[in-house]
C-alpha cells in the first residue's frame, strides 16, 4: 500500500519547545501554544518489530474507538478536553480529510479494521457524490483545523488518496462505486491546477504539502488505471524541479521559497518557551520552512527510477540535508506538518532504500515512539494539532517498512 501523503512526526532534535506531557498523558495548551521545552536524542538503530507493533496497534485501536456513528471523524475524534483541557472543540461534527487520514492509516495498521475502513469510505463517497461537478471542493464543511493549515481543498485531496487505495478492493457495487468517486475528484483535480502547475490556492499556513497529496493522489490513481492528464502531472513536475532551482539560487532558510507569497495568507503561531514568556510570530504561508517543501519534492521527484535519474542532482541536495538538525526540526516544534514532512521524506527515501533510508527510518521511528501518548495517540504541538490527522500520520509512518 502506497501513501502520501500528502499525507502524514517526531520528537525533534534537542531544544525544540514543545507542549508538556503530564504523567496522564494529557498535553495541555491551545493550538498554537507550545508548552515545556522536550530534547531527544537522534535514533541510531531501529526500534524493535515489537515496540513498533505494539504502538502501532495501540494508535490503531483509539482511532477505531473513536470513529463516528456516520463513519466519520473530527479534528480529535472524542472530545476535546481528553487531551487539552479548556480547549474547545473548532468543528462540532466529522470532515472528510480527516476521516480520509484516519482509514489510510487503519488499511497499513491490518485487516482487522477493514469495517472502520469501509463505514469510512462509505462517509466520504456520500459527500463527493453530493458535490458540485465544478470547482475544486466536496465538501459544505468549512474552516477545519487541517484546511486552515494545508489549503481549504485538502478533503479532495486526501479523499482521492483513500479513495486510490481501496480502488478494485471492495465487493459487489461498492467496486463500481469508489471508481466513480475516485474519477470525479481526479478531474477536480486537473481541472483546477494553478497556472504555475501547483495546487497552492485559497491560502493556508503549509499549501506546498496540499500541493504534494494532490499530486500523489493523480500519482495513485493513475497506478490504479485511472486516466490521468500526463500534461497535469508534468506540469506539477516542472512546478516542483522550477522551485527547487529557484530556492537553492537565494539559499535555504531565506524564506525566498515558493510557498511564500503563492496563494499565503499571514499566519501568527505563538510558541511558549519553558520558563519563558509567549511570544508570537507572524509568518507567510510556508516561509522559510524549508523542510516542508523539500519533503514535497523528494517524494514527487522519485516515484519512478526514470523520475529519480532525470531529478538526481535535486535529490542528492535534498538528501545532504537530512543529517541537519536544524532543517529536520522544520517550523522548530513538532505540528502536524512535520508528521506529513517527514512521510513524505520516507516514502521517497524507501524507492532507493541504501544506507540513506535505513539510517532516516532508524532516526523517524525512534522520535515516533517517543512522542506517542499514553492512551495511544500523537498530538501537534503546533497548528496541526488534532489526534486523529497526527496519529494517523504516525501510524502510515510507522508502518512503511510493512509489505503492502
Amino acid at each position: 500500500m502506497k501513501y502520501g501523503a500528502a499525507l502524514v512526526s517526531l520528537a525533534l532534535l534537542g531544544g525544540a519547545a514543545i507542549w508538556a506531557q503530564n504523567s496522564s498523558g494529557k498535553v495541555r495548551g491551545g493550538e498554537n501554544a507550545v508548552g515545556a521545552q522536550q530534547t531527544t536524542r537522534a535514533a541510531t538503530t531501529t526500534a524493535a518489530p515489537n515496540e513498533v507493533r505494539a504502538a502501532v496497534e495501540k494508535g490503531a485501536k483509539w482511532l477505531a474507538t473513536v470513529q463516528g456513528a456516520d463513519g466519520g471523524w473530527g479534528q480529535d475524534g472524542g472530545a476535546t478536553s481528553h487531551v487539552r483541557q479548556g480547549e474547545h472543540l473548532e468543528s462540532e461534527g466529522n470532515d472528510v480529510a480527516n476521516t480520509a487520514v484516519a482509514a489510510l492509516a487503519l488499511l497499513r495498521a491490518g485487516n482487522q479494521y477493514r469495517p472502520n475502513v469501509e463505514r469510512a469510505v462509505d462517509f466520504i463517497l456520500k459527500r463527493v457524490e453530493a458535490s458540485p461537478t465544478d470547482g475544486l471542493s466536496i465538501t459544505d464543511v468549512k474552516q477545519t483545523q487541517i484546511q486552515r493549515k494545508l489549503g481549504p481543498y485538502i478533503d479532495t485531496f486526501l479523499a482521492s488518496m483513500l479513495l486510490a487505495e481501496v480502488d478494485g478492493t471492495m465487493a459487489g457495487a461498492g467496486r463500481a462505486r469508489v471508481r466513480r468517486g475516485l474519477e470525479k475528484c481526479v478531474a477536480k483535480i486537473e481541472r483546477n491546477q494553478q497556472g504555475d502547475g501547483s495546487w497552492n490556492v485559497g491560502g493556508g499556513w503549509a499549501p506546498v504539502l496540499g500541493t504534494s497529496l494532490a499530486s500523489r493522489s493523480l500519482y495513485e490513481a493513475g497506478q490504479k488505471g485511472v486516466r490521468v492528464s500526463q500534461e497535469v502531472m508534468a506540469r506539477a513536475d516542472g512546478y516542483t524541479v522550477k522551485s527547487q532551482k529557484e530556492r537553492d539560487s537565494v539559499g535555504a532558510g531565506s524564506g525566498g521559497g515558493v510557498g511564500a507569497g503563492i496563494g499565503s495568507v499571514s499566519e501568527t503561531v505563538t510558541v511558549t518557551a519553558a520558563g519563558g514568556p509567549a511570544k508570537s510570530r507572524s509568518l507567510p504561508a510556508a516561509a522559510g520552512v524549508d523542510l516542508y517543501q523539500d519533503a514535497q519534492a523528494l517524494e514527487q521527484l522519485s516515484r519512478t527510477e526514470e523520475d529519480r535519474k532525470k531529478n538526481a542532482p535535486e535529490i542528492a541536495a535534498i538528501n545532504r540535508k537530512l543529517s541537519d538538525a536544524k532543517f529536520v526540526e522544520g517550523y522548530g516544534s513538532i505540528g502536524g506538518e512535520e508528521f506529513f514532512s517527514y512521510l513524505n521524506i520516507s516514502d521517497g527515501l524507501k524507492r532507493s532504500g541504501g544506507k540513506e533510508w535505513r539510517e532516516w527510518y532508524a532516526k523517524i521511528t525512534g522520535k515516533i515512539l517517543k512522542l506517542q501518548n499514553n492512551d495511544g495517540t500523537w498530538a501537534g504541538h503546533h497548528c496541526i494539532t488534532g489526534r486523529v490527522a497526527v496519529t494517523g500520520a504516525a501510524i502510515l509512518n510507522l508502518t512503511l517498512e510493512r509489505e503492502h
